[in-house]
């Protein structure tokens, strides 16, 4: 019969098969955190493509824009229109994207409490609201900014 060491965190006098539930708890628990991360660093791409659709977008409205104003180009609609769209979807992708990382974090934070009541799990770790979140809200309202800039005129973008 093989012989299991006990690691010394969990104290003397354990049965093995108390060691391995502990065990068990704390992997599950680890990949709670994993999975907090995972669902970060999605939305961390989110802002990636939003923020350089925002950025394309107001810029190529902008130049487009000046040219038209110099009388260097006539009829420069279709391409500021295109970069408004692009503001638009920069918005719209940032806006579902914080949309469906709340619902799934509130999904996450409900399965750990429910593992937690049911002694799953010790969830004595930190669950912090996401820093990501909050870089998602501040782009959403930069968004929202230079579609009210060229939109209404007004702004810090005009």
């Amino acid at each position: 019969m093989a012989h299991i060491s006990i690691p010394p965190a969990l104290g003397k006098g354990v049965k093995a098969d108390e060691v391995s539930t502990e065990l068990s708890a704390r992997r599950t628990g680890m990949s709670f955190q994993r999975t907090r991360m995972s669902a970060d660093r999605t939305l961390m791409s989110v802002i990636r493509t939003a923020l350089s659709l925002i950025s394309f977008g107001f810029t190529i409205y902008q130049f487009f824009g000046h040219l038209r104003d110099e009388n260097v180009l006539s009829g420069a609609h279709a391409t500021r229109n295109f970069g408004s769209a692009l503001v638009y979807l920069g918005v719209a992708m940032v806006l579902t994207g914080i949309v469906f990382h709340v619902q799934f974090m509130l999904a996450l934070r409900r399965q750990r409490t429910e593992m937690r009541d049911e002694g799953l799990i010790h969830a004595e770790s930190k669950f912090p609201i996401s820093f990501t979140l909050v870089v998602a809200v501040l782009l959403l309202f930069l968004g929202l900014a230079a579609i009210a800039s060229f939109t209404f005129n007004i702004g810090p973008f005009r």
